[in-house]
């Protein structure tokens, strides 16, 4: 393990290890947990789990009562072990065991059959869950602090971001248009579209974004709030939009990704391909990006609107 990965991983063990995340359906996308590979270990014996919640100190499962769990921590003298299972991007999965005890359980939402059990965990979890669960909680402290910085999308930062194209698709009104991405932030976005302001300002809006390495596309929704003259384009027209929530946990990733690999360079660089967020610039390409569209600003390919 290098030590940048390992001075990190010490990081997010002291700054988050109590907190705990609740794993949703989107957050077990987010992190590549494998829920049907998620097991109590117990007197040899694996059960299986759903895994509720989780912090680097304890977790709290799901378990069918009637499957005899119960008794067997109880004859085990609630000691037990939960595995851990997270994809990893073209490799084998990622598994894990982190001993535990059991601290008691309970009828889980008034239910006779399923009940809450509390593990508290008896070691330091090893450190790819550290690293898994502490770029969440990361992510969601910087979304916190720096959700109105703006990135401008640079070739260099477009390549930091991993973002496929500048040019993306969409839906104003349900009615899809083409758009160069100007900006990007946590929360908002700065598209440049073909059209006049007063008719398009105020209106409902939903953006795709393309990310590679690994492939994900994202759909935002929100709304545009501002707009603004292209310089020395009459036709053209930058609406500031701003997302509404829930903003997808895998595009909060994306963006504190850029921000943690941009911190940890040389600050004092002030060449033009600087990555950090900027004021605002004039965009690059933008007549050749937007050549493709009709006189209506309409998108030349085809996106399902979902």
């Amino acid at each position: 393990m290098g030590v940048l990965n390992s001075q990190l991983i010490t990081r997010y063990y002291d700054r988050f290890k109590s907190i705990d995340i609740i794993f949703t359906k989107e957050m077990n996308q987010a992190m590549g947990l494998i829920t049907k590979q998620i097991y109590l270990k117990c007197m040899g014996e694996f059960w299986p789990c759903v895994l509720y919640s989780a912090s680097f100190q304890s977790a709290k499962i799901l378990v069918n009562i009637k499957s005899g769990l119960i008794q067997n921590l109880q004859d085990a003298n609630n000691v037990a072990s939960i595995r851990f299972t997270f994809k990893r991007l073209e490799s084998e999965p990622v598994v894990f065991f982190v001993s535990a005890r059991s601290m008691g359980y309970s009828p889980y939402g008034g239910s006779k059959d399923v009940a809450m059990v509390t593990l508290q965990f008896t070691q330091r979890p090893p450190d790819d869950l550290i690293q898994i669960m502490g770029r969440i909680l990361d992510t969601s402290v910087n979304f916190a602090k720096r959700r109105e910085e703006r990135i401008l999308l640079s070739d260099a930062n477009q390549r930091k971001l991993k973002i496929m194209s500048k040019e993306s698709a969409l839906f104003v009104q349900r009615v899809p248009r083409h758009c160069i991405l100007r900006d990007v932030s946590f929360s908002s976005a700065k598209v440049i579209i073909l059209g006049v302001a007063k008719f398009l300002e105020d209106r409902e809006a939903s953006l795709y974004i393309d990310f590679e390495d690994p492939r994900e596309r994202f759909l935002l929704k929100g709304k545009f709030i501002r707009s603004e003259l292209v310089e020395g384009r009459t036709d053209l027209v930058a609406f500031a939009m701003v997302f509404s929530d829930p903003i997808p946990i895998g595009y909060k990733l994306r963006i504190n990704d850029y921000f943690n690999q941009t911190s940890s360079v040389d600050q004092g660089s002030s060449s033009d391909d600087s990555d950090g967020p900027v004021k605002e610039q004039k965009p690059d390409s933008v007549e050749t990006s937007l050549g493709s569209l009709d006189a209506k600003g309409e998108a030349t390919s085809a996106y399902e609107f979902a």
